[in-house]
């Protein structure tokens, strides 16, 4: 019989002990938004179609810059979200907005492309995440991350809460759950499908669910949608997405 050097023995009793190191919830979100965007989300510029108005994205490491184009019998509706704050052009013409509607504005402007590049902004300042458990939907196993907003850099709907689903081999987003508070409250599931991929980034559209009550967890939406128990309100669809990354103008 052979021995065991000192060494080979410290090596094969370190290797023995090694516990593999809990992925955090910060670990899972930065996988997920690396397998979604491959290094393009931050600098590159996006634009599609949801609900007959014409949305573009633009970014350069910490600037951005979000617009909405809407097109009506009155003329062009041009909104402008930026680090410089929100401007209304309506026609070329620079508009005067009530700090209110300001407020109402940039929350609908950026509502609508945090959806559509998620889970790019998860990443953001003001982001909570939590990892709240492991489950499996559909038979697949998923990581259930919780997020909240801090009231500072969280936006006037600081107080909503999300959960999101993350595939544990995959890493894409393919439900998500979030409460709001506002127009009386209200709570959606949301499930992703005709995912593609467009120039490295990876985009879903999502059937829209609601449940008979808001007194439920948003963890157990994703049973509930699983016994057909949700009800299906819409369909949040994006068309004619375009990419376009620095270098290819």
């Amino acid at each position: 019989m052979k021995y065991l050097s000192i060494l080979s023995l410290a090596v094969l009793l370190t290797s023995c002990g090694e516990k593999e190191t809990p992925l955090s919830a910060q670990n899972i979100v930065d996988r997920a938004i690396s397998n979604s965007c491959n290094g393009n989300c931050d600098h590159a510029t996006i634009d599609f179609t949801f609900r007959d108005r014409c949305y573009v994205s633009g970014r350069k490491g910490g600037d951005y810059r979000l617009e909405r184009i809407t097109s009506d019998s009155t003329g062009v509706t041009h909104d402008i979200l930026s680090n410089d704050g929100f401007r209304r052009y309506k026609n070329d013409t620079l508009l005067t907005i009530p700090d209110s509607m300001v407020t109402k504005y940039s929350n609908s402007v950026n509502s609508v492309h945090y959806f559509v590049q998620l889970p790019f902004g998860l990443n953001a300042g003001a982001v909570q995440k939590e990892l709240l458990g492991e489950t499996k939907v559909k038979g697949e196993s998923y990581y259930e991350i919780g997020v909240t907003f801090t009231e500072e850099g969280g936006g006037t709907d600081f107080d909503d809460e999300f959960v999101y689903w993350i595939h544990k081999d995959d890493y894409t987003v393919d439900y998500l759950a979030y409460s709001y508070a506002t127009d009386g409250g209200g709570i959606r599931f949301r499930e992703a499908y005709n995912v593609r991929v467009i120039d490295g980034i990876r985009f879903a559209d999502y059937n829209n669910y609601k449940p008979n009550s808001l007194d439920i967890a948003l963890t157990n939406l994703d049973e509930l949608f699983e016994k057909g128990e949700l009800k299906l309100l819409s369909k949040i669809e994006t068309e004619s997405v375009g990419v376009m990354l620095p270098g290819q103008e």
